[in-house]
C-alpha cells in the first residue's frame, strides 16, 4: 500500500537523488573541461566559431 514505508525509505531516496545528481554533475564537468582540440593528423578546427563560405 502507499502508506507502508519504513524508517529508512526517505534516507535511501535522498541518497539516490544525490547519487544521480552527482553523476550528472560529473558528466557536465567532463563535457565542459574536456579537450576541445582536434586529434593529431585531423583537419585544423577553430572550435565553436567556424566560418563556412559557399562553394
Amino acid at each position: 500500500m502507499a502508506g507502508d514505508t519504513g524508517p529508512g525509505d526517505g534516507a535511501r531516496e535522498v541518497l539516490l537523488v544525490l547519487a544521480v545528481a552527482g553523476a550528472g554533475l560529473a558528466l557536465a564537468v567532463v563535457a565542459a573541461f574536456g579537450p576541445w582540440h582536434p586529434a593529431a593528423g585531423g583537419p585544423p578546427d577553430r572550435g565553436a566559431a567556424r566560418t563556412f563560405n559557399p562553394g
